[in-house]
């Protein structure tokens, strides 16, 4: 049986606090981030359950997944694994992720797992483009990767705008400057049991609760509607309308 994926977008950044600080290369959380985390470590109501935690190799979504979910590394001798296709959607300095040497250096010690982040997964080209048809594709690559997990429950730690890639849900997607995700949001999310080999995700009815969702849901053509501009790519600017900013301000 496929896993439920527990969705969380990263703790507060330094890019976080201003549009010149998109120029910071692969910036770390701020204090107030590694407080939220510690908040999120103590309101995330699903821990028990957590047999996998699986992160961005980007510095900020690394941080978010040792300081909140530290406590079940621990516990379970779990390892943060880093899976390069969760990275951010642009390619400014902020969205752009280090080095494997430099993670390794930096993070020696800590509870990760660095095996899948190999040379070039920084590049932003190719499947690492900031084009919406490459950030699909790593979108459902990454869905199809966990949904052949063995673990029951995984939290997934992010970012904002490639969570609405990764859902394929581009509700309120200019909520907080470029997502309608908060930082330390977390959602619920399990496989739905048709299409497999697009590994499509349904939000469970909880989680949809949680957060207080009144409106109803919209189905897949409805998403669809709301979501063309997001994914122009790069190269048909020229002649199209601009894609949704879902970069790095957030």
């Amino acid at each position: 049986m496929a896993p439920t994926l527990h969705l969380v977008r990263h703790a507060q950044g330094y890019h976080n606090l201003s549009v010149a600080n998109h120029a910071i290369h692969d910036p770390s959380l701020t204090p107030f981030g590694e407080q939220q985390c510690r908040d999120l470590a103590t309101k995330f109501p699903y821990h028990d359950g957590v047999e996998a935690v699986v992160a961005s190799p980007i510095r900020r979504t690394i941080y978010t997944a040792l300081l909140g979910f530290g406590g079940d590394l621990e516990k379970k001798g779990l390892k943060v694994i880093g899976l390069p296709e969760l990275q951010e959607t642009s390619d400014l300095p902020c969205d752009t992720g280090s080095t494997p040497q430099e993670l390794a250096k930096e993070f020696e010690g800590k509870p990760i797992d660095l095996g899948l982040v190999k040379e070039g997964w920084t590049s932003k080209k190719g499947k690492w483009a900031p084009t919406g048809k490459a950030i699909e594709a790593r979108a459902k690559e990454a869905r199809i990767w966990l949904m052949s997990r063995p673990e029951k429950e995984i939290v997934v730690v992010t970012h904002g705008g490639f969570l609405h890639y990764f859902t394929e849900d581009w509700a309120d997607c200019n909520r907080f400057n470029g997502t309608g995700w908060a930082n330390t949001e977390y959602r619920s999310y399990n496989f739905s049991s048709h299409e497999p080999a697009e590994a499509h995700l349904v939000e469970i009815e909880e989680s949809k609760k949680r957060r207080s969702m009144g409106a109803k849901p919209l189905d897949r053509e409805e998403k669809a509607q709301v979501q063309p501009q997001a994914t122009v790519p790069v190269a048909e600017k020229a002649t199209q309308e601009p894609a949704v900013d879902v970069r790095a301000n957030i």
